[in-house]
């Protein structure tokens, strides 16, 4: 017994030895954008190894003007911040009931529902430096005003620093030494992704049933955004920039706004066909966003 708690001991000591080291290591970046970078490359190369697992991959584009006319109509009725990335929202999670199946994760080696259909947002905390998620539950009920409602409020929370799981998930990364990362990855995948359970400051299934990154602001048409592990969510879409495209339309060319879409899906749980439904059911509700209600 002494010699297991001196075993005990020793094991605190060197624990805490890595633990202080990251950390100083961590504040010796003055600069915060720096400082942030370096922290989620620490979380990157804990959370990815190299890539095994099937993913389904696929663009579509998207005619910009009614969902303009639609934000427009809706901003001049006093509709604050809303914005396409909104609209998107709301449509991706009405469109989740035309492939309901597909609401799910993996825990272990059985497929397991969600509760409700959330969507989770990339958002812009540190003016291009940092991101972080903001989930928004229960996102099929919602107009997009609502979701529009909601996002703010998150990402005021998450800029002013007072987000309280977003700075513990941050302080816990910060002091847990590098070689001690990719177990914790793991057990999160567990806990927060397979079993949907707070871990960490962060809520189970932190990035909802579906993910969406506004990549409008850096002036990019497409990237396919690259799945969390440990968050096991089934879809994730980029919103790409509004471009002006010459279309054939009749027999003539048009001079047409355009979007563009990129899907990434986990072939666990979406399939083509489903990806095929979904998409179209996506594609009709950007068509005519008034069905999204607001």
């Amino acid at each position: 017994m002494p010699s297991l708690r001196r075993t005990a001991l020793l094991a605190s000591a060197v624990l805490g030895g890595m633990a202080l080291r990251e950390k100083q290591q961590s504040l010796a970046i003055a600069d915060p954008a720096e400082r942030a970078q370096a922290l989620r490359r620490k979380i990157a190369v804990a959370t990815w190894r190299a890539p095994v697992e099937g993913r389904l991959m696929t663009r579509i584009v998207i005619d910009a003007a009614p969902v303009q006319a639609y934000v427009d109509s809706r901003r001049a009725a006093g509709a604050k911040g809303l914005t396409i990335m909104h609209v998107l929202g709301a449509a991706a999670a009405q469109a989740v009931h035309a492939s309901p199946d597909a609401n799910a994760r993996v825990r272990g080696s059985r497929i397991v529902p969600f509760d409700d259909i959330s969507v989770g947002f990339a958002v812009d905390i540190g003016q291009g430096t940092d991101l972080a998620p903001c989930k928004i539950p229960s996102a099929d009920t919602l107009t997009p005003a609502e979701i529009a409602n909601q996002v703010w409020a998150g990402v005021r929370q998450l800029r002013a620093g007072v987000d309280e799981g977003f700075n513990t998930t941050t302080k816990v990364a910060a002091w847990v030494p590098g070689p001690l990362m990719r177990p914790l990855m793991m057990v999160s995948s567990t806990w927060l992704g397979g079993i949907g359970k707070p871990l960490l400051g962060q809520d189970g299934n932190p990035l909802g049933s579906v993910f969406i990154s506004n990549v409008q602001p850096l002036g990019v048409e497409e990237v396919f955004l690259a799945p969390l592990p440990f968050a096991r969510t089934p879809v994730y879409i980029s919103l790409g920039v509004v471009t002006d495209r010459a279309v054939v339309r009749d027999g003539k060319v048009d001079i047409v706004p355009q979007f563009t879409l990129c899907l990434t899906g986990d072939h666990r749980l979406v399939d083509g066909v489903q990806c095929a439904i979904y998409f179209d059911a996506l594609k009709r509700l950007l068509a005519d966003p008034e069905k999204l209600g607001g």
